[in-house]
């Protein structure tokens, strides 16, 4: 989506759509001119006790066939002391749907009654809102099956700043009722000129929250190890950034033996992604995000049920939000040196895949027993990450779709965030809560470690059923060294059934953004 700041008048915009984000505590006269415009419809809901500027209450007016807006729709979003960035960010998703609810391509969206609650955070919040909630994935839908346009999956459930169930539209392939992609939004305003730059952040984390989202939706075929090697050199000669590929070979010269372990059932080459953007002073350690890229997992010998198994595409969805992120650190040349590490492979029971019951040797000298064959993303991270610490990094993040623990601690509302350096650990929580991508707290201490205690080798790759998460990032904890390292386990937050405006069911594209805001921070904004 094309995303422009006009700093107008807003009932002199020519548009099919102006959506007026509207705050219950703020005099409605001040938008008189645009109700004047709309045939009165405001003033007529406001009178008749209709409209009240709370979250979710809106009224619909039609230009006067002068030069402006063609549609006006006026969106309540509460209070304005108490709108937040999320709010805002909902209001732009909901400005998408209607959108799409009347078929129009491009859309208007005003913020100028919120007053001083439309500051820089707030309209970069409403940037990604506008670039996320545009998002749906075609690209594999037959050319003589989009005449009606491609499929949506429907976003229910409705929470905040003028939600509201569905999208507007069909859910079938080929189905005449789904519109066309919106593919243009202006925020538009008397005083939009500072806009600038909060709308130009917010565009670059959309996309590159977006990109990890079409990974994500890829299927397994497509987005095989390889793959994402390609797409990463894309990204880095699209935005200058250093990209080194390792493959079979280099894995073995590095001494790569968990995540070689883990491919050996499939025919499909892992790959080791490394991707460098350097936008902070030369000698300074760079900050390290590391993202499991297993393209997909049958659990090796240790075999899946069948059923829900083709959601296993999404077991990339940390390597997909690490190459999004690096797409806008090196966009918007975010001053601070960033390296990404992507482990790849596939886990599927072939006649050489690793047994249960067999050992295997890390990078770090490490033996580990293998129960459990599905308990693979944690073999490919360990080699990952014993790598990323010997550059010195002042501090390594890696998210992954790790347990379904995680799943049954947190649900699908938080990440569970592990690791071993509190100030690291607040930092990401804020990135978390600025992006709408909370996480929460999880101890990590010596007591879990014991259950990864072996009889025949250093350490075993489960501590069984209790604390699974938790068992999990202490086992990742064996090879950060002593470089400041956190976890994010999304193994809940990465795809689902979102109830919020501006995302669709599937591929969520989650840390990409927290990982964008707590990379600012770092980097002085």
């Amino acid at each position: 989506m094309r995303v422009e700041v006009v700093p107008r008048d807003p009932e002199t915009v020519a548009t099919p759509l102006m959506v007026v984000l509207v705050a219950s505590d703020r005099p409605f006269e001040e938008l008189g001119a645009l109700d004047r415009m709309a045939g009165g419809v405001l003033g007529r809901a406001v009178r008749a006790g209709d409209f009240r500027g709370r979250k979710g209450d809106r009224v619909l007016g039609y230009g006067d066939d002068r030069e402006g807006p063609d549609r006006v729709l006026f969106l309540g979003v509460g209070h304005s002391a108490s709108l937040t960035g999320e709010g805002l960010r909902r209001a732009g998703g909901s400005a998408v749907r209607a959108a799409e609810d009347h078929r129009v391509s491009s859309l208007a969206l005003c913020p100028d009654h919120l007053g001083g609650a439309a500051d820089s955070s707030r309209v970069q919040a409403a940037a990604e809102g506008l670039v996320l909630a545009s998002w749906r994935f075609a690209e594999l839908v037959s050319p003589d099956h989009r005449d009606g346009g491609e499929a949506l999956a429907e976003s229910d459930g409705a929470t905040d700043a003028g939600d509201r169930g569905g999208t507007g539209g069909g859910t079938d392939v080929g189905d005449e009722r789904t519109p066309p992609p919106v593919e243009a939004a202006v925020l538009v305003g008397r005083r939009a000129a500072p806009w600038e730059e909060p709308v130009r952040i917010g565009h670059a984390f959309a996309e590159g929250e977006n990109l990890a989202r079409t990974l994500q939706a890829r299927p397994g075929n497509v987005a095989t190890p390889s793959h994402l090697a390609a797409e990463a050199e894309r990204i880095a000669a699209e935005v200058g950034l250093e990209c080194e590929i390792l493959g079979p070979g280099e894995m073995e010269a590095e001494r790569m033996g968990a995540l070689l372990s883990v491919a050996r059932g499939s025919r499909e080459e892992p790959r080791l992604i490394v991707l460098r953007h350097r936008g902070g002073d030369g000698g300074a350690p760079p900050l390290v995000l590391v993202g499991k890229g297993l393209t997909f997992d049958a659990g090796g010998i240790s075999l899946k049920p069948a059923k829900g198994m083709e959601d296993m595409k999404y077991d990339m969805s940390g390597g997909a939000a690490v190459l999004g992120a690096m797409l806008a650190a090196g966009r918007l040349g975010l001053a601070a040196n960033v390296t990404a590490v992507v482990p790849s492979s596939e886990n599927l029971p072939g006649g050489s895949a690793t047994k249960p019951g067999d050992v295997v040797r890390s990078r770090a000298g490490r033996t580990i027993e293998v129960i459990n064959t599905d308990a693979e993303g944690r073999l490919i991270l360990a080699d990952a990450l014993h790598y990323a610490a010997g550059w010195n990094p002042a501090a390594i993040v890696d998210c992954a779709t790790l347990t379904g623990a995680c799943v049954i601690a947190l649900g699908h509302h938080r990440s569970a965030l592990l690791g071993n350096d509190e100030t690291l650990l607040a930092e990401l929580r804020a990135a978390g809560d600025r992006a709408a991508e909370p996480c929460w707290p999880l101890p990590l201490d010596g007591a879990y470690r014991r259950q990864l205690k072996s009889e025949v080798a250093d350490l075993k790759n489960v501590g069984g059923r209790p604390a699974g998460t938790i068992t999990a990032a202490c086992f990742l904890s064996e090879f950060t060294g002593s470089a400041p390292w956190a976890h994010l386990d999304i193994a809940g937050t990465a795809y689902g059934k979102p109830k919020k405006p501006y995302l669709r069911h599937g591929p969520a594209g989650v840390p990409c953004r927290l990982l964008l805001e707590w990379v600012r921070e770092r980097a002085g904004r």
